[in-house]
Formats: C-alpha cells, structure tokens, sequence
C-alpha cells in the first residue's frame, strides 16, 4: 500500500495547490492514504522575523486545519491526515510542546533545516557551504537530528540526512555517524521519513541513503514514504520507486498515524 506522509499546501508560502486539489491528485494516483504536514510558523523568532516564504504565520494555522478537516469530511473514502512538519531548534523545546500539544494532529514530522542561523537547504544560501567543514557540518547536523529525536516531541524524523541535498559529502564514511543515528530513533521509537524528494535534488539520491535504511531495518526503525509534494503534481512522486528499494532492502510494512498513535499496513 501506498501512502504519502509528507505533502506541503500553497499555505508554506513556498508551495502551490489547495487541500482539495492535492486530494484528487492522490485519487488519481491511487494513493488511499494522505498526511498533510504543512510547515509549522517558525515559533522560535519574534512575529517581525518570521519569513511566510518559508512557513505559514500563525494566523494561517486554523485555516489550515480547517482545509484538511473538511477534506476528511468530504471524501470519506481516503484516509486523510492532519499533520504539521516542526523545526527542531534547540533551547525551544518547551515552545514547541506546548503549541504541538494544542493541535489535534494525527502525526509531527520532526526536521532539521537550520544550523544556527544558516537554512542549510535554501538554495539562495547554498554559497555558505565554500566557507565550511563539510565534515564539521555532517557532525553538527547529525547531531541535530539525534537531539530532535530523543526529545519524544516527533512522531516522524523527515528526510534524516537532509545536509546531503546538493551533493556535499563528508570526506569519511559515515556509517557510524547513521548508525548512532539510528540507535537514538530506536531508543525513543520515532519513524523515518523516506522521503522521494531527494531524487529531485543534487545529491540525486532517496532520503535517507539506502545503507541507512538497512541500518533502520537491522534495528526495527519503523519507516513511512512521503513525496514533500509542494504541488500537486508531485503527489505520489517516487514512492513506488521508494517501496520497491524498501522491499528489496527487506522492509514489508510502512508506518501510518492517527491521533499520534502508530499502526503498520503492508507495503
């Protein structure tokens, strides 16, 4: 079964297409299953410095329930879902609880898209990469990620190793720094996103990497498949692709939500 966990609205700010017509694009493709997770407001800066290119203003947030909300009520027949994707930012944790607790959510994508103040994956900021340690940056984000995991506030950590998006690899292997990875997602029983989107990015490759989903299977990480669709069109994008590499990696079931309890249906 396919089901698309990772859909974004015009509502980002830097996405296109209503609730509604993302819908009938899933119909279309066959997709049964379907998790909005809108950018979350960027809760972490005063009202003055929030960029609504890069996340819908708080004032969009009802709004925006209320569009998945009434998708549910009108096509029955698909399992839509109410979720947001939230910037992990330290020293922000209780902020973001209290706000995550405040919402009737079925799922919260957990991400890191900010070193400092850096938004390591705009590609207006991408010339930042010549001036640093693509090492030092593969440690810093990594250990991001494992502090975001292990704050229990997430129900899926998104696209785990987003600091590969144009194509800057470490100049070590890396296999250690997944599996730590990995280990904390265990330990605090988060899901990964396997998310299609890379393949439409330098890096040219599915997020996470192949090696560390096979580490997510070794040590029973739970996975699920969303496109990060930011318009219609792209609903479904990869995923039978996606399925088909988890299958052969030995996966045989993905991960769906429902007021942030996690069940698992076949692949």
């Amino acid at each position: 079964m396919l089901v698309d966990y990772h859909i974004h609205t015009f509502r980002s700010g830097h996405g296109v297409g209503t609730v509604e017509e993302y819908v009938e694009a899933a119909r279309k493709k066959g997709i049964r299953e379907l998790g909005f997770s809108e950018h979350l407001p960027l809760y972490w800066l005063p009202e003055s410095r929030r960029n609504s290119e890069l996340a819908m203003p708080f004032s969009d947030l009802p709004l925006y329930i209320s569009e998945v909300q009434q998708a549910q009520q009108k096509h029955p027949d698909l399992a839509i879902k109410l979720g947001v994707e939230a910037d992990y930012i330290p020293g922000y944790e209780e902020e973001l609880k209290k706000i995550l607790l405040s919402l009737p959510l079925d799922h919260v994508l957990g991400s890191v898209h900010f070193l400092g103040n850096w938004a390591f994956d705009d590609p207006a900021q991408r010339e930042e990469y010549q001036s640093r340690s693509i090492d030092e940056l593969y440690n810093s984000y990594f250990t991001l990620v494992q502090q975001a995991a292990a704050t229990g506030l997430f129900d899926i950590m998104s696209h785990p190793d987003l600091i590969k998006k144009f194509g800057y690899k470490p100049s070590v292997p890396v296999t250690e720094l997944y599996r730590k990875t990995v280990q904390v997602f265990k330990e605090h029983d988060v899901c990964v996103d396997v998310n299609a989107a890379g393949w439409r990015y330098p890096c040219a490759e599915l997020y996470p990497a192949p090696e560390f989903l096979k580490l997510c299977l070794e040590y029973g990480v739970p996975v699920t498949l969303g496109s990060d669709a930011h318009k219609p069109e792209l609903v479904g994008e990869g995923l039978p692709r996606a399925a088909e590499l988890l299958k052969d990696i030995g996966f045989r079931q993905v991960a769906v939500f429902e007021k942030r309890k996690r069940s698992l249906v076949e692949l």
